[in-house]
């Protein structure tokens, strides 16, 4: 493995994981949204990572298999949450229905700043890892001066 695989794979999980703190701010600013343009109350977003061989041809792609070679890390999708929203009595609520209940997004808040501290630490690692990988590289260099 070179400098730069070392530093595309932990790049790659710096944007992965910028996406997730991104998507968990976004799921608590909408806490409380009962409306959407869509219809119905916010629905609660969450990254599905996958893992994409770092290969540039069939032949790196090829070896790659055959030495357990590493991986990028990428957003293969983001999903929306299937759990069913709140349900909530609130009758001058301007969208209850005409029972008097409102349907809130089933957002834990814990939940998510357990998500949001798991990707700042998975960030912080790979700014770690980035840092060795520039340090060994400038180690390197003075080694032969």
């Amino acid at each position: 493995m070179n400098f730069f695989d070392a530093l595309r794979v932990s790049s790659s999980g710096l944007s992965a994981q910028r996406i997730r703190m991104n998507l968990a701010a976004n799921n608590l600013a909408n806490i409380n949204t009962t409306k959407t343009p869509e219809g119905g109350p916010y629905r609660r977003k969450d990254a599905v990572l996958a893992s994409r061989p770092l290969e540039e041809s069939f032949g790196d792609a090829l070896r790659s298999r055959m030495d357990g070679k590493l991986s990028e890390v990428r957003v293969a999708d983001i999903i929306d949450d299937p759990r069913p929203p709140h349900t909530k009595y609130d009758p001058q609520h301007p969208d209850a229905d005409e029972k008097g209940y409102i349907k809130t997004p089933n957002i834990n808040l814990m939940e998510e700043m357990v998500n949001m501290i798991s990707a700042t630490r998975s960030y912080e690692a790979n700014v770690t890892a980035i840092k060795a990988t520039k340090d060994m590289a400038l180690k390197a260099l003075e080694i032969g001066k």
